[in-house]
């Protein structure tokens, strides 16, 4: 068991706190039971697992190339969030190349330009995967993509669904290539976005909630949607509007 917090594998996990040492390492933190397994069942390979039998109650059994027992006091050292289930993994991420990406016909895509939070990507890719969606797309990302609260905004869901981050050029290039509509949402020179027709291949976009979606995007808009707003507010959280475009994009391929 590892008792010292000076211990060096424990040293190197809090490290990894940091992205760029992530990056560096070539490493991701996942910390909790249900998103441990989300990724190994999603072909992820788990480099070392800490587990805190002070806090785990039950019997584990997840695969990992190394399994340390950790005290309390070093687990909490290491762990992200409160009320952990005693379990933390180093884990190898997996990317993937767009240009690889060989859609089915007819795809829905998601795209998130210059994403900065972590929580709103993690809620992304948790809308992502309840509806099914092809891809989700980070264009002109300004946070990792398995950032640990991602992670844990996306209860583990962001393993499951193909996840690609490319400068926004070439996202747009790639939509074209593959005959695939530009949906963003835009508070100008748009249309409700239940008027739109979302039964073709889809790419909606989605831009930050300070600024929206730069110029570059909005001159590649086959059509920019607008929510309506029928209060003060003029617009709703990124990973809000995400799941309502998105979901009506569902209904009306359910009912073509």
């Amino acid at each position: 068991m590892i008792t010292s917090k000076t211990n060096p594998k424990i040293k190197n996990v809090v490290k990894l706190q940091k992205s760029s040492e992530r990056l560096e390492q070539n490493r991701i933190i996942i910390e909790g039971r249900r998103e441990i397994e989300r990724a190994l069942a999603c072909g992820f390979v788990i480099d070392t697992l800490f587990i805190c039998n002070e806090i785990v109650k039950e019997s584990i059994n997840i695969k990992a190339n190394v399994i340390e027992e950790v005290s309390l006091e070093v687990f909490e050292k290491i762990a992200y969030r409160e009320g952990s289930d005693g379990l933390l993994a180093v884990a190898i991420p997996r990317y993937s190349n767009l240009k690889d990406f060989k859609p089915k016909k007819n795809p829905l895509i998601i795209v998130l330009e210059t994403v900065e939070k972590p929580g709103n990507l993690g809620a992304v890719m948790r809308t992502a995967d309840a509806a099914g969606v092809d891809a989700v797309i980070i264009a002109d990302p300004r946070t990792d993509l398995f950032n640990p609260n991602a992670i844990r905004a996306s209860i583990g869901t962001i393993f499951s669904v193909p996840l690609f981050a490319c400068p926004s050029e070439e996202c747009i290039s790639w939509l074209r290539e593959n005959d695939i509509k530009i949906y963003c949402t835009y508070l100008k020179a748009s249309i409700d976005y239940l008027d739109a027709d979302f039964r073709e291949g889809s790419a909606i976009v989605m831009g930050t909630e300070a600024t929206g979606i730069s110029d570059i995007w909005v001159e590649a808009a086959d059509q920019n949607l607008i929510i309506p707003m029928n209060g003060i507010a003029d617009s709703l959280n990124v990973s809000v509007t995400t799941a309502i475009v998105v979901f009506e994009a569902i209904r009306q391929r359910r009912n073509s």
